[in-house]
């Protein structure tokens, strides 16, 4: 492997829980300040479904927010976004955002698409044109798009998955590592920031491949490092398994973050094993749905029994939503089919997962997370 330069991004390792693994960390960009553990809302296309960027800035307040390159890349194009001066301008958001190099949305397209060691050649979802990612290409879209922190081309594989197959994704994963970070050092950064690097552990559900694997990705030397191919359908007790593992071979001095997880409990559980940062659809996708998540258990808002509760929509007042309405106004824009009740749902949800890493940062820095997070899983596992 060639080790290369990368652009210098901070992190502070703070404090480590003494009874767990987890770290309260800071990591700094230029766009500012993220504190760590973090839960990263997923803007796929520029926006957070939704919710628009004052509510999204002023009331759930996250460091910092994902874009996704398939998406982008497709719509509005990278013409429109060079055009804009990047996505942070163009969606008018001067925080921090990180892109996902889109292996996940090519694995999620399975007839669509097929894979080779140059790249994949993929059907667009959106007008079934045809399209072609390499580890190259793929980092000049993330150029392009200007996130502060970008991904290694990658490919996820499912689950369950045959031990063959994943070692041989594996090692090509590995090889297209090596050619994004040898294709970075002849891309100059656009927009006036730099950008950071984060190749991905793979390896499916088998330790000696996701042993391999990490070994790989923390000789690299990049910035920080990303773990993917899990919260695929493994059962919860095989995501902590793959992620001790990870977590155990990758510097305790560069920020991790495991990818697309996941319910709350999933996540406290992935701090406590020295994850630091998070993203999932599930809080806005559960949200359109009517399943709300707070301390106390998980709501589905649709229930006959909130008809006429004119109780606040969570006591604990995380966002101005959950005291503004009522329960019952919330079922009742369900029932009735009003965007304004997804709208809602999905600002509460996202404002309970950023509120519950920074809770768990508190009491990581207050050291008293082991206690505080066990008594939050068993909490958090009712449904009201």
């Amino acid at each position: 492997m060639l080790v290369v330069s990368l652009p210098t991004m901070k992190f502070d390792l703070k404090l480590t829980d003494p009874k767990s693994k987890a770290r309260a960390g800071v990591i700094t960009t230029d766009h500012g300040e993220i504190e760590t553990p973090i839960f990263m809302p997923v803007g796929t296309v520029g926006t957070v479904k939704g919710v628009h960027q004052t509510e999204l800035k002023d009331e759930i307040n996250p460091d910092i927010i994902l874009g996704n390159t398939y998406h982008l890349y497709l719509r509005p194009g990278m013409d429109i976004l060079e055009k804009a001066g990047g996505l942070h301008k163009f969606m008018n958001w001067d925080r921090n955002i990180l892109t996902d190099s889109g292996g996940y949305q090519v694995y999620s397209l399975s007839g669509r698409r097929k894979i080779n060691e140059e790249g994949v050649k993929f059907k667009s979802h959106i007008d079934g044109s045809m399209h072609f990612f390499t580890p190259e290409n793929v980092m000049e879209t993330q150029r392009t798009i200007g996130a502060d922190i970008i991904m290694a081309f990658d490919e996820c594989t499912p689950y369950p998955c045959d031990y063959n197959y994943a070692k041989r994704s594996m090692h090509m994963t590995h090889r297209w590592l090596n050619r994004c970070m040898n294709h970075l050092e002849t891309l100059p950064f656009k927009y006036g920031h730099e950008q950071a690097f984060f190749p991905i552990v793979q390896g499916s559900t088998y330790k000696d491949l996701r042993k391999q694997s990490a070994e790989y990705i923390a000789n690299a030397g990049a910035e920080g490092n990303a773990i993917g191919g899990l919260s695929v359908g493994e059962p919860a007790e095989e995501l902590y398994a793959m992620t001790e593992i990870v977590t155990e071979i990758l510097p305790e001095d560069k920020p991790r973050y495991l990818m697309g997880v996941g319910t709350p409990i999933n996540i406290l559980e992935n701090i406590a094993l020295g994850i630091d940062m998070f993203d999932c659809v599930m809080p806005t996708r559960n949200a359109r749905n009517g399943m709300l998540f707070t301390a106390h258990g998980s709501i589905n808002i649709k229930n006959k029994k909130w008809e006429d509760d004119f109780s606040p929509i969570d006591d604990m007042g995380i966002t101005w939503v959950d005291t503004m309405y009522s329960k019952a106004y919330l079922r009742h824009l369900f029932a009735a089919k009003e965007m304004l009740g997804k709208q809602i749902a999905s600002i509460h949800n996202l404002g309970f997962y950023v509120w519950l890493t920074r809770e768990a940062r508190k009491h990581i820095l207050a050291g008293d997370f082991r206690e505080w997070k066990d008594k939050m899983v068993k909490q958090m596992d009712k449904r009201l």
